[in-house]
C-alpha cells in the first residue's frame, strides 16, 4: 500500500475512478462488492467536521479508515460515507518529555524510524504499513508489548471529533470516559481520532532475532514443547510459532519457531533465547540460526516480504485460548493439512499477559493466541479459500475464550472480544455520545 500524497478530495459514487479510490483504501485485494455513497479524503479538522455534517444531513452512517489494514475490510460498507484519515500522518517528537504526537494515518514504520534518531521506542505494529489509527484503538499488539504492555497502554491523550462535530481532548483526567472507550473498542469506536499523544520509552541496546525451523511432521513435538515452556519464556521475547506451506530454508511445509528479543545487552539477549538454543527438540530442527541483530523496522519489513505481501486476497480469524494442548492439537493439525498455498500461515503466540492492565475497554486475552491467515492472488479462488480461516477457528471455538480485534472476522463469525460488562459500558457511552448512530459499529453487529 502506498502512502497518500497531495491533497485529499471528495469522491462520489459514479465518479470516474471512484471504485479504484475506494478499493485503494484496503490492504486486502479482495473486492467486498459494496460501496459507500461518498469517500472523503480529509486534510484537516475542517474537512472532518464538514464530512460529518454532510453525513448527518443525508442520514448516512460513517465508517473510518486510517491505513486500511483491516483484513475483514471493516471500513468498506454499503452506502453511507467513508472517511479516510490517511493524510493525518504527521509525527512530532519531544525527546525531552518523551512524548510524541502522531496522526492516525501515520505508519508504524515511519514512527519507528523517527524515534530511532532520538534513542526512543514505541511498540509499533509488526507489519510496517499498519497505521496508528486502528492499531491503537484495538489495543496495539506490537514489538515489545509483552514487556511494555499493549501500545494503547502508552497512550496518554487523544484529540477527537465527536458525532455532533465538537472537537475535544480525552485523557485520564479529561473526558476520561472517551479515553476509556478508545483503548480497546477498535472499529466500534464512536468518534474520529485526529491525533494521538504517546508516551515514549527508551530504546533497548539490542534488538535481535533467533529462529529454528522444523519439518511439518514434527508439529506435535514442537507445540508440546512450546506449551511446556510457555510461561517461562522471558517477557523480553515475543515467542512465535508459524505453520507455513513454505518454511524458510526448507521451502516445503514446515514450522518456524521465531524469537525476537529486545534486551539491554547481548549477554541478556543470549540468555533470553537460551530456551531455544538448549531446546530438547533442537535435534529435530532442520536448522537453527544464530542470534542475529535486526532492528524492529527491518523485522517488520521482513515479515511483509515473507508473510504479508501486497496485492493479496485475505481471509483471517483468531482465538485466545487457555485450553490444554491435547485439545488444541487436532485443530492445529487441521490447519496445517488444509492451509491455502504460501504465503498463507498460522501464528501461535505465547502471550502470557501482564497480570494487571489499566481500566479500559480492552479486557479480554489469554495465555496463547492463535490466528490463521489465508492468502491467494486469483479472484477465481475466492470460493475455494474465502471461508478457510472462519472454518478453522469455528472448529476450535469450544476451546476459545474470545478473539482479538486485530485479526477479527466478525462479519462471518461472531465471538466475544471484551468482557460483557465492558461491552455494556461501551454501548452506554455510544448511546450517550452518538445517539443517532452516526458511526458504524463492528461488522456483524447491529449499530442499534
Amino acid at each position: 500500500m502506498k502512502r497518500p500524497r497531495g491533497i485529499g478530495r471528495i469522491w462520489r459514487r459514479g465518479d470516474a475512478g471512484f471504485d479504484k479510490a475506494v478499493l485503494a483504501t484496503s490492504f486486502n485485494a479482495r473486492d467486498p462488492g459494496v460501496r459507500p455513497e461518498h469517500l472523503v479524503e480529509a486534510n484537516d479538522v475542517g474537512d472532518v467536521q464538514a464530512a460529518l455534517q454532510l453525513a448527518r444531513e443525508n442520514h448516512w452512517q460513517v465508517s473510518i479508515v486510517s491505513g486500511g489494514h483491516s483484513w475483514a475490510q471493516n471500513h468498506i460498507r454499503d452506502g453511507g460515507l467513508l472517511l479516510s484519515m490517511a493524510r493525518f500522518n504527521q509525527i512530532t517528537i519531544d525527546p525531552v518529555t518523551r512524548i510524541a504526537l502522531v496522526g492516525p494515518g501515520c505508519w508504524g514504520l515511519d514512527l519507528d524510524n523517527a524515534l530511532r534518531k532520538h534513542g526512543l521506542f514505541f511498540p509499533i505494529a509488526h507489519a510496517p504499513d499498519v497505521a496508528m489509527g486502528g492499531f491503537l484503538l484495538q489495543g496495539g499488539f506490537g514489538w515489545g508489548s509483552r514487556e511494555l504492555g499493549l501500545a494503547t497502554e502508552s497512550l496518554i491523550g487523544i484529540d477527537l471529533v465527536l458525532a455532533d462535530g465538537r472537537q475535544v481532548h480525552a485523557s485520564a483526567s479529561e473526558n476520561a470516559d472517551l479515553f476509556w472507550a478508545a483503548r480497546g473498542s477498535g472499529p466500534g469506536f464512536f468518534a474520529v481520532v485526529l491525533r494521538y499523544h504517546l508516551k515514549l520509552h527508551p530504546r533497548k541496546n539490542v534488538t535481535a532475532l533467533k529462529m529454528q525451523v522444523f519439518r511439518q511432521r514434527h508439529l506435535e513435538q514442537v507445540f508440546r514443547w512450546a506449551d511446556d515452556i510457555g510461561s517461562a519464556v522471558p517477557q523480553s521475547i515475543e515467542f512465535q510459532i508459524l505453520i507455513t506451506p513454505k518454511a524458510l530454508g526448507i521451502f516445503q511445509p514446515g514450522i518456524e519457531v521465531i524469537a525476537p528479543v529486545l534486551a539491554d545487552s547481548w549477554t541478556d539477549a543470549r540468555e533470553a533465547v537460551r530456551f531455544i538454543s538448549d531446546s530438547p527438540i533442537r535435534k529435530l530442527a532442520s536448522f537453527t540460526t544464530p542470534l542475529v541483530p535486526m532492528n524492529t523496522s527491518l523485522m517488520s519489513r521482513a515479515a511483509n516480504i515473507t508473510h504479508f505481501p501486497p496485492d493479496v486476497r485475505w481471509c483471517t480469524d483468531n482465538i485466545w485460548t487457555d485450553a490444554p494442548i491435547d485439545d488444541l492439537l487436532p485443530g492445529l493439525r487441521a490447519i496445517a493439512a488444509t492451509m491455502p498455498p504460501a504465503p498463507s500461515h498460522s501464528l501461535w503466540l505465547n502471550w502470557y499477559p501482564l497480570q494487571q492492565r489499566p481500566d479500559m475497554a480492552f479486557s479480554l486475552e489469554a495465555n496463547r493466541y492463535l490466528a490463521v491467515y489465508g492468502e491467494w492472488t486469483r479472484g477465481e479462488d475466492d470460493d475455494r479459500y474465502a471461508n478457510w480461516a472462519t472454518e478453522r477457528m469455528a472448529a476450535m471455538q469450544a476451546h476459545a475464550v474470545g478473539i482479538q480485534l486485530a485479526d477479527e472476522n466478525l462479519g462471518k463469525r461472531a465471538a466475544p472480544f471484551m468482557k460483557d460488562e465492558n461491552l455494556a459500558r461501551l454501548d452506554n457511552l455510544r448511546n450517550n455520545y452518538d445517539p443517532n448512530a452516526l458511526f458504524r459499529s463492528w461488522m456483524g453487529r447491529p449499530d442499534r
